[in-house]
């Protein structure tokens, strides 16, 4: 089977002629027949009943169509990705991309760079969708082996706890680990920054793992877990029934942009240069 062939059933069907389909393809009336027969005897199906009047899909070409179309619209997408790659910036991210700046970062790169189209991109992976090829660059502030990647320091941020909005807690400005001991805390173990080891082996408060920041924040908006965040989440995930407090005694995370070594996006290292200056900014 070839995409030659798929093309041309797609196109008989919309033209509505061989005539008509070989015009819009730029190839012979007998090159469309022989297509689209090379492509019946290869399903082993008839595709098209065709009268001198008329030409509609068989039953088994209706679904054929529609797989058809799909695999062109793929193909097609595939192409333009592959030619137009480096006129799009992908910038992954598990949780929050970055956090109070992600707007500012936003609007000044369209302004910067109006020939670079800026994607943000969330996928629950450790890497942000690096390492699936999601993205060009990807924020990360999970624990993660930063050797096979390369990659900056962007900041340090604070941890805060997220509280149901009716705990005696929220009542503090802020809180402490040893506050948080007897809580059960809800952790995402594939994405998230927080780990037990935050405490001490004898003062460890009960765990529940999600695997997604909508559950995170439902289970804390139940009142039955509370979590740690990055500051980040707090501006980028607000919730009615979650309430964010600082934790004054836990130590910061770190928020690291990477990118693969081999082959970096030719807009790398402006997104680099733009992201310090915002967060440099910010703490000047």
């Amino acid at each position: 089977m070839e995409i030659r062939q798929l093309r041309c059933l797609v196109e008989i069907v919309d033209a509505g002629t061989f005539t008509d389909a070989a015009i819009e393809l730029g190839i012979s009336q007998a090159a469309v027949s022989r297509n689209l027969l090379a492509l019946e005897r290869e399903l082993g199906v008839r595709l098209l009943h065709r009268t001198s009047r008329s030409l509609t899909p068989t039953a088994v070409g209706v679904r054929v169509l529609a797989r058809a179309r799909h695999v062109l619209a793929e193909l097609d997408e595939l192409v333009a990705d592959a030619t137009g790659g480096h006129s799009r910036l992908r910038v992954g991210h598990a949780w929050s991309a970055f956090g109070s700046h992600t707007r500012e970062f936003q609007r000044r790169w369209a302004a910067e760079h109006p020939g670079t189209e800026l994607q943000l991109i969330r996928t629950n992976t450790p890497t942000g969708g690096l390492a699936e090829g999601l993205c060009d660059l990807a924020v990360v502030r999970s624990h993660l082996d930063l050797r096979r990647f390369a990659h900056v320091l962007l900041t340090q941020e604070q941890r805060y706890c997220a509280l149901p909005a009716d705990d005696p807690l929220t009542r503090k400005r802020a809180v402490t680990l040893d506050q948080l001991r007897h809580r059960t805390l809800v952790i995402d173990r594939r994405t998230g920054s927080t780990t037990a080891d935050l405490w001490p082996p004898d003062a460890r408060p009960a765990i529940e793992y999600t695997q997604d920041v909508d559950d995170w924040l439902a289970a804390v908006a139940s009142g039955r877990c509370v979590g740690m965040t990055p500051q980040a989440t707090t501006t980028q995930y607000r919730r009615d029934g979650v309430t964010y407090r600082p934790v004054r005694d836990a130590a910061p995370v770190d928020v690291h942009l990477i990118w693969q070594r081999e082959d970096p996006h030719p807009a790398t290292q402006a997104a680099v240069e733009l992201l310090g200056r915002l967060y440099s900014s910010s703490t000047s």
